[in-house]
């Protein structure tokens, strides 16, 4: 038996970037052939795309613990890690994506409608790309950047045009069942309907569907009975239909004070049902109690200014005129819709004087460094590696580490924490380490493959600084994305 679920929360984790590689060409009779590890492949990303076919978030109540492949590592000889396999996850049409906070970050409305949910991490570059004319020979390599973990919560809210809403039991699985192919559960007892379902109706040119909501009962905005659970189901529809039962066995219902109950149900729920066009049906009125007791509450309800049709599923009475004129209401309110526009794409750049980064003073004697390329530039530093230090050291200073760290008022000797309390590197500050060249000597180069050349060396210096600079840009660089 198919299970309806239509909330979940799933634990996703992108793949991670696989490591760059480390490596001097070798060869016969070329001692320094010089660097040729290649690039580690990106992480494989964990994407939400929207598939008619799928109706329910069922699989991923059973395996809610989902992940993509992750990057090769980068080899020698300039070969470049394979990239890890985007992982493809198809959802219902009317899916919403939130994150633990409650807080939406998608929604998914339309066939083939995608959402990046994970992103796979970059790869680490391999010495051949760290290569630059100051440092020709790289004994270092970056890591791969780990890939994007979190926890999402997934929302069905089914995609109708019409909802019928009423009291358990006052004829809605009936009603679709005849207006549709829907085959819906029918029981002469309570909340029969568990789940809600869908039909198709046609009525002239005009196609529609229905949705069939379990039964309402006061409180059920609070969360009493099945209505809290799935009134959700009934915000994207664009006409709510009161199913009113008129041969109810007990005493103390009416349609009047049904549709007033539901009425306030909706409103206390919000979701900006209160502006929906409304119908009213009159339901059951092929028993003779039922007729008469439409005819007494029909002039009141018309005088409320709703839109009355006295219905019977048995006998199909009034189902035409029903169906017609929610057509004539669905195309209304697909007209009144905006048209879609061409994507457009929208580019900010960032402000010149923008530094990318803070350093803000936490407590006496720690500094705090929050940035997205310092933070990331951690993550992909092998800190077994002096080499590899020094050159986060190089480019943290020529990002501005140090001189904001200086203007915050940090001494030697105090601590710095680079990103957030999860994961922060915490290290002394040491105001030379940022010039690097005077603890760790000069990163990359190697004297045997060039010879001294001192009358022009200060010129070949500042060339290379401003080689370095542009070679900062390539390294921030995703070739993959």
């Amino acid at each position: 038996m198919t299970t309806f679920v239509d909330r979940v929360e799933l634990h996703i984790a992108a793949g991670s970037g696989g490591h760059g590689c480390a490596s001097v060409h070798r060869e016969k009779f070329k001692p320094l052939g010089g660097p040729d590890g290649g690039n580690g492949g990106r992480g494989g990303d964990v994407i939400l795309v929207v598939d008619q076919d799928v109706t329910t978030l069922l699989d991923y109540h059973h395996s809610p613990h989902r992940k993509a492949t992750n990057g090769k590592p980068g080899e020698g000889g300039n070969r470049m890690g394979a990239n890890g396999q985007d992982l493809i996850l198809p959802v219902p049409d009317g899916t919403v994506v939130l994150d633990k906070k409650g807080d939406v970050l998608a929604d998914l409305v339309g066939q083939g409608t995608t959402f990046v949910a994970g992103q796979g991490g970059r790869g680490g570059l391999g010495n051949a790309a760290l290569a630059s004319a100051r440092r020709k020979a790289p004994g270092f390599a970056l890591l791969g950047e780990p890939g994007e973990d979190r926890d999402i919560v997934l929302e069905l809210k089914t995609v109708a045009d019409v909802a019928l809403v009423g009291y358990p039991s006052a004829g809605k699985s009936s009603l679709i069942s005849v207006l549709s192919a829907a085959k819906p559960k029918i029981a002469d007892y309570p909340f029969t309907t568990l789940v809600p379902n869908l039909g198709v109706v046609t009525a002239g040119s005009t196609v529609y569907t229905v949705a069939d909501v379990p039964g309402l009962i006061p409180g059920a905005s609070e969360g009493k009975g099945l209505g809290l659970e799935f009134l959700r189901h009934v915000e994207r529809c664009s006409v709510l239909v009161h199913v009113l039962d008129c041969a109810t066995l007990e005493s103390d219902r009416d349609p009047a004070s049904d549709l007033d109950m539901i009425e306030q149900e909706l409103a206390q729920y919000g979701g900006g049902l209160e502006n929906r066009p409304r119908l009213v049906v009159l339901n059951k009125v092929d028993i003779p109690d039922g007729q008469e007791l439409a005819d007494m509450v029909r002039p009141d309800l018309a005088a409320r200014g709703y839109q009355v049709f006295e219905v019977s599923a048995v006998s199909r009475q009034g189902l035409k005129e029903l169906s017609f004129a929610l057509a004539k209401i669905v195309e209304e309110a697909r007209a009144a819709k905006p048209k879609d526009e061409a994507t457009r794409i929208i580019i900010r750049p960032k402000a010149v004087d923008e530094a990318g980064f803070t350093v803000t003073k936490e407590a006496e004697g720690l500094f705090r460094v929050r940035g997205e390329k310092p933070e990331r530039w951690v993550r992909q530093t092998d800190f077994n590696n002096d080499e590899a230090v020094g050159y986060l050291a190089d480019r943290l200073s020529r990002l501005g580490v140090e001189e904001e760290l200086v203007k915050a008022g940090a001494r030697e000797g105090d601590g710095v924490a680079i990103g957030s309390d999860e994961d922060a590197v915490v290290f002394d500050w040491e105001p030379t380490m940022a010039a690097g060249a005077e603890m760790l000597g000069r990163r990359g180069e190697d004297h045997r493959m060039e010879a001294p050349r001192p009358a022009a060396q200060r010129r070949r210096d500042r060339e290379a600084e401003r080689a370095d600079e542009a070679q900062e840009a390539y390294d921030d660089f995703d070739p993959f994305k």
